[in-house]
This record gives C-alpha cells, structure tokens and sequence, in this order.
C-alpha cells in the first residue's frame, strides 16, 4: 500500500525502522517479496518496489536471468526446437475451378459430420445449402477422390513451376 489513512489523516508505512531494515535487506539481495513479507501485511511488494526505486537503491539483476559464458552454448543463436531449415512442401489447389461430383449416397451436414469423415466443402459456407463431402477418410481430412484434388506433389523443378504458373 505504502500509505494508511488515519481519520483525515494520511500516515506513510514507511517508518524510519522499516526503511532501514528495507536497505539492509535489499543489500543482502533479498527479493521484493521477501522484503514486504518480513515487514508486515501492510507492506506490498510493489511498495516495496516503489520506494528502492525512489531511494535510488542499487539495482539488481533478476536472478531469473543471468548469462553464465560457461553454461552457455558456443556458437550463433539457436533455432527452435522441432523446426527444420527445409520450408514445408508447396501444395497448389487444382485448376480445374469444377467443383467435383457430389457423392452418390449424400453429403454431410457442419454438425453432422464425424472425425472420420471427409470434410470436402460443397457450395459456400455460411449458405443453408452448404455441406460436406462425408465420405470415409483415406489421409488427412479427405476421401480418396477429394485428396487427390486438394494434395497436389510439389513440382520437381523451376521449370515445372514456371509451367504450373503458366510462365513457360
């Protein structure tokens, strides 16, 4: 709190003894908690805090922090585990702008619709009409038929690239 309202008056925590314990403890690098544990319930560590920075006490490293030349690696910065340098493959939708036939034994509605079905988008989503495709699932989140659309191979080459894109 750091300060206690008496009747119209306003009294400080701060108390000569608290400040001296507070720059003895402070000293020995006791943390901010500590410190307003120590001194009682009325004494936060915020107000704690607040009155090193204004006594302009010595400031402290975190002890969270400290970079130690000898734990610490050799080398450049490191990357994240689980990454590699590779990018993930490119996959390019199909050309065709036809939306595939729809299924012969019916499509599945958003709510309907299981783990371990296909979930090809049939119509706009949003629209009452919309559906999903609802067949068993042969890899990913689609049937075999709609995978084949939506997983594409990644060209082999620039030049192939170039040929998809329509450059060459």
């Amino acid at each position: 709190m750091g300060l206690e309202r008496r009747g119209s008056l306003i009294m400080s925590v701060w108390t000569e003894d608290r400040i001296a314990r507070l720059k003895t403890l402070w000293s020995l690098g006791w943390s901010a908690q500590r410190i307003a544990d120590t001194l009682g319930e009325d004494v936060t560590r915020s107000a704690v805090l607040g009155k090193v920075h204004r006594m302009q006490l010595s400031v402290r490293r975190s002890p969270a922090s400290p970079v130690n030349s000898a734990v610490a690696a050799p080398g450049g910065p490191r990357r994240a585990s689980g990454r590699s340098g590779r990018p993930a493959p490119v996959r390019i939708a199909a050309r065709s702008g036809v939306a595939p036939e729809a299924p012969a034994f019916g499509l599945a509605t958003i709510l309907s619709v299981r783990r371990c079905d296909c979930r090809f988008p049939y119509g706009e989503p949003g629209a009452s009409a919309f559906r999903l495709c609802g067949r068993p699932v042969a890899r990913g989140v689609f049937c075999a038929a709609h995978a084949e659309i939506a997983y594409q191979r990644r060209p082999q080459s620039a030049e192939m690239l170039m040929q998809l894109a329509g450059l060459a």
